[in-house]
């Protein structure tokens, strides 16, 4: 699954200042004196087509690929690793960097970052859709993550600095449509890609498909897109991603790895050793932001208890939301043998789930943080159980589909009226010159937590299929594997709903939507599938 979180913020201290290109905010049109914002830009409508695209290409990827993993795996005559870290390589590169590609954005020039994210994207896609081993596949994974934390930033930044205030809330609403297309769209152009086997390419040309579009991002954005960078002095945090970048994989290679090669004693020496560091980097973050204020990820944004509870949540509910999609696909498939399309029609509705209740929680979740998180999370322990339900009364048979999207549909909805009104209470009580921090150190547990609910559940359920008799194991040890897995997501949700209680009351609530709402202005949207 993925999902990006993208908000503005039109503070002093946050918004991009200065474009030195020819039509940008501070060029010839001159300044807006009103608002004291700079004249739109000529060519705005098309620079947001630009960066709408970029991001479409980053949500579809990720949501097409989960669908076709069994078939990926099966193709490569790779193991259940691999599948892992397919998903886990895309969402740990672009957790562990997003926060620094906004921060070179600023520094280096937001348009240069962008084109050399789109480029390196599309180059990155060729290497996944001629993938001829696993590791080829896996190392494009990661390239394509890193380049989208490159790329991605930058959509909100050319947002605030060449539209007018006034049409911010239209120009977020283009790219939130975009964003659903591409959460909806997903699993289905994956399943039909590959079921048309488009040349005989099958599911490499979900991959190859970026090649023409990012082309396009390419040569549009050279043409319509101003330079623009912070004329603050600003610093990247190198020794902080270094930290972040080692820590995140000591935790992460054993918990994927460990199983394959049979736990040997340095695997849990790594794994320690990565704890050690995470607590190194908090230690280093907090000495970095006394001294000059540019941390990575500033010490202030956890003192206060809406943001703390709110993260731990925003962890729990996308770890088993990203471990529940990977075993569910792989029951459908490798289990009952189920196709790639008919999995990626069933999957569909938990994006519609989510279209149906985002939009009625953005817009009347305001004060009611507690009550919609807690709600939102209670649908998605009913449709966590319903699903294992299905499963479970199945037993070795086939399931019934309509239960099943019923369930996955329930489930969306309980995400969609979450998720909003949670990224409000998160962000509501951090203060105007870390906003940009805030939204990205959000995003980042979002991402990181996808690849570790894939990595640590992931670990358990490959284990308990291979214990039986391996990928050829009967439905009825798929069956007792994936159950094993939703109790663990049922679980999840439950700990969510619980923790719900300690978010904000109604009085804190409402300040926190007014500031983060109205004040600021926020423009956000779900994507998903079920790949981290």
């Amino acid at each position: 699954m993925s999902t990006t979180v993208t908000t503005k913020s039109t503070s002093a201290e946050t918004q991009p200042r200065d474009s030195d290109g020819p039509e940008g905010p501070n060029g010839p049109e001159g300044p807006n004196g009103d608002t004291g914002q700079a004249a739109a830009p000529r060519y705005r409508w098309v620079a947001l087509a630009v960066v709408t695209l970029a991001s479409f290409l980053d949500n579809l990827d990720a949501n097409a690929v989960t669908v076709v993993l069994p078939e990926i795996q099966r193709d490569l005559g790779a193991g259940f690793t691999t599948a892992q870290w397919t998903l886990v390589g895309y969402t740990l590169a672009y957790a562990l960097f997003l926060i620094t590609g906004g921060r070179l954005g600023d520094i280096y020039g937001r348009k240069r970052l962008f084109l050399t994210g789109v480029a390196g994207f599309t180059l990155a896609s060729v290497v996944c859709g001629a993938a001829t081993v696993p590791e080829m596949l896996v190392a494009g994974r990661f390239a394509q993550g890193f380049m989208a934390a490159l790329m991605v930033p930058q959509a909100v930044s050319v947002i605030v600095t060449m539209f007018r205030r006034e049409e911010w809330a239209r120009a977020f609403a283009v790219l939130g449509a975009a964003l659903s297309v591409g959460s909806v769209g997903g699993p289905m152009l994956g399943g039909v890609l590959t079921e048309l086997d488009i040349l005989g390419l099958g599911w490499r040309s979900i991959f190859l498909l970026n090649v023409p579009l990012g082309a396009l991002a390419l040569l549009l954005g050279r043409r319509s897109m101003p330079e623009s960078r912070s004329d603050e002095p600003l610093r990247l945090d190198i020794l902080g991603v270094v930290l972040l970048t080692v820590a995140s994989l000591g935790v992460l290679y054993p918990l994927v790895q460990g199983r394959e090669q049979g736990w040997p004693g340095w695997m849990f020496g790594l794994a320690a050793a990565g704890c050690v560091l995470f607590a190194v980097f908090a230690g280093q973050q907090a000495r970095r932001y006394r001294r000059d204020g540019s941390a990575l990820v500033p010490p202030t944004l956890f003192r206060h208890r809406s943001t703390v509870v709110g993260l731990l949540i925003t962890l729990l509910v996308f770890s088993g939301v990203a471990s529940f999609f990977l075993v569910v696909t792989y029951h459908l498939q490798v289990g009952l043998g189920w196709s790639v399309m008919k999995t990626a029609l069933v999957t569909a509705a938990w994006p519609a789930g989510i279209t149906v209740t985002f939009q009625v929680a953005w817009k009347f979740g305001e004060g009611r943080g507690r009550l919609c998180v807690g709600a939102g999370s209670l649908l998605m322990v009913c449709g966590a159980l319903w699903t294992l339900l299905t499963v479970h009364s199945a037993g070795g048979g086939d399931l019934s589909w309509p239960q099943l999207a019923a369930a996955e549909l329930l489930m969306g909805c309980g995400m969609g009226l979450t998720t909003p009104v949670l990224t409000a209470v998160v962000l509501g009580d951090v203060p105007p010159q870390d906003a940009g921090a805030g939204s990205g150190v959000l995003n980042a547990a979002i991402q990181f937590s996808s690849a570790v609910g894939v990595a640590v559940l992931g670990a358990f359920y490959f284990r308990s299929v291979e214990s039986g008799p391996g990928e050829d194991a009967g439905p009825e040890h798929f069956s007792s594997a994936t159950g094993a897995i939703l109790w663990a997501n049922v679980a999840i949700f439950v700990l969510t709903t619980v923790l719900s209680s300690l978010l904000p009351g109604p009085g804190k609530d409402q300040d926190q939507g007014k500031d983060l709402g109205k004040e600021q202005g926020q423009g956000q949207e779900q994507g998903q599938t079920a790949s981290a």
